[in-house]
């Protein structure tokens, strides 16, 4: 999070602190310096993905090719520099920033909701004013450097302390990113993403030398300073007296500072004038409203401490542990082999969520664009709660009784108020044979491991049954067909038209180059569309969580987004599927699509129909608020969704089905069985 307005202030009132350096000159001197040594930035990844998201569209879902192109010019620009980058993602959310976590989430809520407000008004996206990550944004980044052959790490605890950390311990020539706490740290050199020119390698340097000049205090103040102003650990709320104090004798009385920044001018000037010394810590916590907990403000300072760095502020002898919990907590795993296999593989970047779930319970998920006034659309933590409840039992072993732990959930969704974490049952999938433990799917090797990998991953989203056929397409078209299948059982109102649009989004995606797709253009952009995409983008991170659970039957790259998904293609699609265009036009007029996408389809609804679910046709036509104008359709969904949630296990399509015959011309009643066209893995 950060200093609240340090970093404006450093470049409204310190303007020295804000050098504008050329990284290859930095590279080459260091070269020099350090002849046995390359020159690298370690990069703080988490806040450089809305730099990083340049494609002019955004709101349908993410353009990936796109994104994954410009990923690879940022890359190659340091390469051909030769630097070497090493980027840190956030590999967990603190429980001393939840509270910040679940504000930042009401407040994306809320600028989901304006965004989908315009969209339904003017049927276009709209200015980069309102821009709103992709869902999954960051999730996808990592697994897209990581393709790109770069050291990504996932960390164990709030990404700024290790990326401080592996700048200090690697003598690395700077960080890259935007997060005043870099100016806090004592480690290496803090540079700008957002003033970076990557055309020339410049950007600007902050110089915490100039800041601590313009302050009054020492670099030894930094910690203390920030600690005094409220960050991750001290709240705000208990500092307003303490700042009136210093706001009272602070000599800077500029009228045209804002009161923030006066405020960072009284405090540099009140701890200027104290020894540095424990006691003087001391004598500040006895002054502040710290509550019952007294050691506030000296963990608060201490989290500033680096391995190996001491303070004058703390005690000799004391340093920074802030590992050591992660390390102490009872793990919910009760293997230490295969716990300490997920900690490997999280830090390396190369599964997904497990980690957070063997080690304390626990997971999370952002927000989504998603519109809370379509009623139709369940939220998608609702829609794959079954499937990640199938995955958390393969993950976790039971205990007497058959009973699993519960894990704790904090997901954004409509109707969830995000003040407790929901408690989830684990339940057991239908594996044929039984569940493996985590031994055989991750260690085991051989035939029948594999098969045992792939069915229980198709298990968790119950489609166990159909094995040999999904095994004949091509590894991303199936795990595609995985997710699309389960989405169509999941819910209820999605429709053929629907189920077109998805199939021809895949097979017409297969060949098409970043550039063609960044050619595309819409006429116009359709608000359910867009939700959709989000859903199905989220439905890849499921994929993801269950493929890592159960010892990767896919390759990750399989099943990412750039393989699968493009946001505007799936709208051209959606759009032209429920305006009644024809399969050729839908297909681009590619014959050799016709079969697979007949086959695809007939799949995906003869197991639907299995399961007593028939896929109705129902266009929409141009009804861009369809949510609302559908709402006497389907009265099941007029309350909130968390309430009215049933899966189709449960007989949701009872009465949908009874309002709707199936459909005669659309295929889904009469489907072919043939095996598929389309070429093996």
């Amino acid at each position: 999070m950060g200093v609240r307005g340090l970093q404006g202030f450093v470049s409204r009132v310190c303007p020295d602190a804000c050098k504008t350096v050329d990284l290859r000159e930095m590279a080459e001197k260091h070269r020099v310096d350090h002849p046995d040594f390359p020159p690298v930035i370690v990069v703080d990844a988490m806040s450089c993905v809305r730099y990083w998201y340049t494609p002019e569209f955004w709101v349908c879902g993410g353009q990936w090719r796109e994104y994954l192109a410009v990923l690879e010019d940022f890359v190659n620009v340091f390469m051909a520099a030769g630097i070497k980058l090493v980027f840190y993602f956030d590999g967990v959310v603190e429980e001393k920033k939840r509270e910040e976590w679940i504000k930042r989430r009401w407040n994306n809520t809320k600028e989901i909701a304006r965004l989908f407000q315009f969209i339904k008004t003017h049927r276009k996206q709209p200015g980069r004013e309102m821009f709103v990550l992709p869902s999954a944004l960051p999730t996808f980044t990592r697994y897209a450097l990581k393709s790109l052959g770069q050291k990504t790490v996932c960390t164990l605890q709030e990404a700024d302390f290790e990326v401080a950390a592996y700048g200090l311990q690697h003598n690395c020539i700077g960080i890259l990113g935007q997060d005043s706490d870099y100016l806090i740290y004592n480690t290496c050199p803090y540079f700008s993403i957002e003033n970076l020119r990557l055309d020339r390698l410049v950007t600007v340097m902050y110089s915490r030398e100039e800041l601590c000049n313009v302050l009054g205090i020492s670099l030894t103040h930094l910690p203390l300073f920030a600690a005094l102003l409220g960050n991750d650990v001290v709240p705000e709320s208990l500092l307003e007296g303490f700042w009136h104090k210093c706001l009272a004798t602070s000599p800077h009385k500029n009228n045209s500072y804002n009161r923030r920044t006066k405020i960072l001018l009284g405090v540099a000037n009140y701890i200027s004038k104290i020894p540095c010394s424990y006691s003087s810590l001391k004598h500040l916590e006895d002054m502040l409203p710290l509550g019952s907990d007294k050691t506030l403000l000296y963990r608060g300072v201490k989290s500033y401490l680096l391995p190996g760095q001491q303070s004058p502020w703390i005690p000799p002898n004391v340093t920074n542990c802030q590992m050591l919990s992660l390390q102490q907590q009872s793990a919910i795993c009760q293997d230490k082999e295969i716990f300490q296999l997920a900690k490997e593989q999280h830090i390396q970047s190369e599964n997904y969520s497990v980690f957070n779930i063997l080690s304390n319970g626990v997971i999370e998920c952002s927000n989504s664009l998603e519109d809370d006034c379509d009623t139709e659309i369940p939220g998608q933590s609702l829609i794959y709660r079954p499937a990640r409840q199938h995955i958390y039992s393969v993950l976790l072993e039971s205990g007497k009784g058959g009973t699993y732990p519960l894990v704790k959930e904090w997901f954004v969704y409509c109707g969830n108020p995000l003040k407790q974490p929901e408690l989830i049952q684990p339940v057991q999938p239908s594996v044929p044979g039984g569940t493996p433990n985590l031994k055989t799917l991750w260690l085991a090797k051989g035939p029948d491991v594999e098969k045992q990998r792939y069915s229980t991953f198709l298990a968790c989203f119950h489609l166990q049954d159909e094995m040999e056929e999904l095994q004949a397409l091509e590894a991303p078209v199936a795990g595609f067909c995985c997710l699309l299948t389960y989405l169509m059982m999941q819910v209820s109102s999605l429709s053929l038209e629907d189920l077109n649009a998805f199939v021809a989004l895949i097979l017409c995606l297969k060949g098409k180059s970043a550039a063609q797709l960044a050619g595309l253009q819409l006429a116009e952009v359709d608000s359910r569309a867009v939700h959709l995409g989000a859903v199905l983008v989220r439905g890849l991170t499921t994929l993801l969580m269950a493929n890592s659970a159960c010892g990767f039957p896919f390759r990750m790259d399989d099943l990412m987004p750039w393989t699968v998904f493009d946001g505007k293609l799936f709208q051209e699609k959606y759009q032209q599927s429920h305006r009644g265009c024809s399969v050729e036009e839908l297909l681009e007029g590619n014959e050799s699509l016709y079969t697979p996408f007949q086959n695809l389809k007939s799949f995906i609804c003869k197991v639907c129909m299995a399961k007593k679910r028939v896929i109705q046709s129902r266009p929409r036509g141009n009804g861009f608020n369809a949510g609302r104008e559908q709402r006497d359709f389907n009265p099941r969904f007029q309350q909130p969704r968390r309430s009215h949630f049933v899966s189709p296990y449960h007989n949701q399509m009872r009465g949908f089905v009874q309002r709707n015959p199936p459909s005669q011309g659309g295929g889904s009643g009469h489907p072919d069985r043939r095996r598929f066209h389309l070429p093996p893995r």
